[in-house]
């Protein structure tokens, strides 16, 4: 058998050739516009290293049939872009915010101002600054010569031992005066804060906030002004306050108040403010009148006896609660210390207050009605005066031929509106033992009398 020819017969060959020569005709007879049918295809699998045998596959068959079949790739399900998004966000700002603190320390960013370093620990000094002012000189050059007083009294404790002493009042003082010689020293404080006493105790400034408590003597004292001096060992007294010119005080210039409001707890306490009325009359009973300084500086409960300053650090006049209105803010009162310097001195002197009097009660004109006015025939001009009201026996007043009903117009011909300027002329301006001309009316007529002055029995 012949090796070429085809193992299935002579007869597949003529037919191939003769389909083979009729498509050669037809496709060359076939019109232009006639699509030509398409060959099929046929596929030839081969190995290595063999010879291509050529197997007609109809590539019509079903695709299962096909041995290059792959199996499609299945499709994956896709992620939203939004999470993705989100996802890298944060792993990259987890990423920046583990190795910035890494980059600082290697300088490779630069920490500027307002950022905060992950070594920063807080502030590494504080500033000191000095602040001086009027003020705080003044308060400085007097403060340790204010000092605290506490009243001490027997205890009624029915329960208590002894009669244990116990502290029934507390305020404060100025020490003004220090005597080398005797180791003395001299304290001024008001009157109410030492009154019905059994001692009295000075607690002295000490270091640390302390106080240093000294026993005081009374050397005198004035209820119609409310002032006292007392008197302690020198020993511990480190600062002596000086006495300014309270007449030359303005209305409007800076008042410091030193003092220990409510006790000794808050000792040497400052308060400021200015001078509201360099001068108030005011009335302190049984026709005592008296000139006052006017501040806004508080002044409370404890501050009585205390200092009132001015800008140079000069005590212009001493606190007095006494005559505050109560329950008012910002309307405190101090004795000037025009006003208490010769009462002081009198103090220490006499233990009290020897004042010069008429030996007469006095009843304001003011005070009393027109009708009473017509009855004493006091004339049209006049708008101003002290009516006797009564005359004790034996008195300067007696004496002159002053009677009931009579009205003093003037003091050495010094016209006096009040009883309160009345008696305020007769404590300033007059001496125990010096005569005074009275000019006054009676019945409507102006006379006019001499009398000698005496010392009020009081």
């Amino acid at each position: 058998m012949n090796n070429n020819q085809d193992p299935f017969g002579s007869q597949f060959s003529e037919e191939n050739k003769a389909n083979s020569n009729h498509e050669n005709n037809e496709t060359n007879t076939s019109h232009e516009n006639q699509q030509p049918q398409r060959e099929p295809e046929v596929f030839y699998q081969t190995r290595p290293n063999e010879p291509v045998t050529p197997q007609p596959f109809i590539a019509s068959r079903p695709e299962y049939m096909s041995m290059d079949y792959n199996e499609p790739p299945k499709q994956k399900k896709q992620t939203p872009t939004w999470v993705t998004a989100i996802a890298s966000a944060v792993v990259g700002g987890l990423i920046v915010l583990a190795c910035t603190p890494l980059l600082y320390r290697a300088g490779i960013i630069p920490s500027g101002n307002g950022t905060l370093d992950s070594s920063y620990s807080g502030p590494s000094k504080s500033t000191s600054v000095q602040v001086n002012s009027n003020i705080t000189e003044a308060v400085a050059k007097v403060q340790n010569a204010v000092v605290g007083i506490d009243n001490i009294a027997k205890s009624d404790d029915f329960f208590s031992s002894g009669g244990e002493d116990r502290k029934q009042g507390t305020g404060s003082g100025i020490i003004f005066e220090k005597n080398k010689d005797t180791n003395k020293a001299l304290v001024a404080t008001n009157y109410h804060v030492i009154a019905d006493n059994q001692s009295v105790q000075v607690n002295l400034p000490a270091e640390k906030g302390k106080s240093k408590p000294v026993t005081a003597k009374v050397l005198g004292t004035d209820p119609i002004t409310d002032l006292a001096v007392l008197e302690i060992d020198a020993t511990n007294v480190t600062t002596v306050a000086d006495f300014g010119n309270s007449d030359a005080v303005k209305a409007g210039e800076p008042a410091i108040a030193i003092g220990n409001p409510l006790g000794p707890q808050f000792s040497q306490s400052v308060t400021v403010g200015v001078i509201s009325s360099a001068k108030r009359t005011i009335d302190l009973g049984k026709g005592i009148s008296t000139d006052v300084i006017q501040t806004d500086a508080a002044i409370n409960p404890g501050n009585s006896g205390g200092a009132l300053l001015n800008a140079a650090g000069q005590v212009i006049g001493i606190n007095s609660l006494k005559i505050a209105e109560q329950g008012v803010e910002g309307l405190g009162f101090a004795i000037p210390s025009n006003e208490a310097r010769p009462l002081l001195n009198a103090l220490i002197k006499h233990g009290k207050v020897p004042r010069p009097y008429l030996g007469v009660e006095l009843i304001d004109l003011d005070k009393i009605s027109p009708a009473i006015w017509k009855e004493l025939r006091i004339p049209n001009d006049i708008d101003g005066g002290a009516i006797i009201k009564s005359v004790s026996n034996g008195t300067p007043a007696s004496k002159a031929g002053l009677q009931s009903r009579d009205l003093i117009t003037a003091l050495d011909d010094q016209t006096v509106t009040n009883s309160s300027e009345l008696r305020s002329y007769l404590y300033k301006k007059k001496q125990i033992g010096e005569q005074v001309k009275v000019t006054y009316y009676r019945n409507g007529q102006k006379q006019t009398a001499t009398l000698t002055l005496e010392r009020s029995p009081q």
